[in-house]
Formats: C-alpha cells, structure tokens, sequence
C-alpha cells in the first residue's frame, strides 16, 4: 500500500497560486505533489503514471526534477511557518516559496511501478532564502539527490 501525506502545505495555499503543474491542487492536469512533516524531515510521496518512462522500465528524470523541485519549494514553507509558531491547519496561510536554483544529482536509474519518497531537511540561509537538501527513493532504493535554493515568492506575483 502506498503511503501518503494526510496534511499537506500545498492545501493551505491560497487558490491563486495552487496552480503549479506539479503540487497545484487546482491544476487539474498537474502531478498534485502533497508534502507534509514526518518528524523533522518532509516527505511527500508519488507514484509515475506510464507517461513518465523515460526507457521501457525507468522514469523520466525530468519528472524526478520537478518532483524534487516541488517537493523543496513545499518544504521550505513548511519549515518557515513552523519557524514562525504557526501549523498547518491553524487558520494561517504558510508562505509561498518559488525556486531560485535546482540541482539535481541522479545516482542510480529509477524504475517504473515502484512509488517514490522524496524526504527533504530545510536550512534557512536567509530570511526569505532556504535551502532544501532532498533525498528520491524508490522503494528503499536511493536514485537521486537534490538541492534547492528557494526563496519567497515575490509580493509583487500577488493579485492586484
């Protein structure tokens, strides 16, 4: 059976911008990345659909990218609205972080048919700057490693 996050980050944005292709919970054609705490890491699961195969049997690393890449702009919200005394689900919007850099290293080919783990640790290196340190698992197996500089999205991307 597999997992999921029952109280995710990306059900507390607001509706302008739950849009993203992959975590937008209103994009109804997106991934819908969920990312949630597990402890003091974030973990947020997904599991490739057919159109992910990069070769028969192995996902398309550019869905690991974006995966990745969500699953860090996710967990640097989660740990800053921790930071800030707030929890999901407390009536408090978290902030809403976009990616300044992604790096994405991918060690071992990862197969089809098996759910992914992405597990992050936040880093805050400025107020409005984190970096994100993600691990991918499929199964137990390690098949990337990323790192995400994320900042806070810009006032100025809010409806006038």
């Amino acid at each position: 059976m597999e997992e999921i996050v029952a109280r995710a980050v990306q059900d507390e944005y607001a509706d302008e911008f739950s849009w993203c292709y992959g975590c937008g919970r209103l994009n109804t054609h997106g991934h819908h990345f969920r990312t949630g705490w597990q402890g003091e890491k974030t973990v947020t699961y997904y599991t490739p659909e057919p159109e992910h195969t990069a070769v028969p049997g192995y996902v398309y690393g550019g869905l690991i990218a974006s995966f990745i890449d969500c699953h860090s702009t996710g967990s640097a919200s989660l740990a800053l609205h921790r930071k800030n005394g707030r929890r999901l689900g407390d009536g408090s919007e978290p902030p809403r972080f976009v990616t300044a850099s992604l790096k994405v290293d991918f060690l071992k080919p990862t197969p089809m048919g098996v759910p992914l783990k992405a597990v992050g640790t936040a880093e805050e290196i400025h107020p409005k700057k984190w970096k994100v340190l993600t691990e991918l698992y499929a199964g137990e197996m390690l098949c990337a490693k990323g790192e995400v500089i994320a900042v806070i999205m810009p006032e100025s991307w809010r409806k006038k």
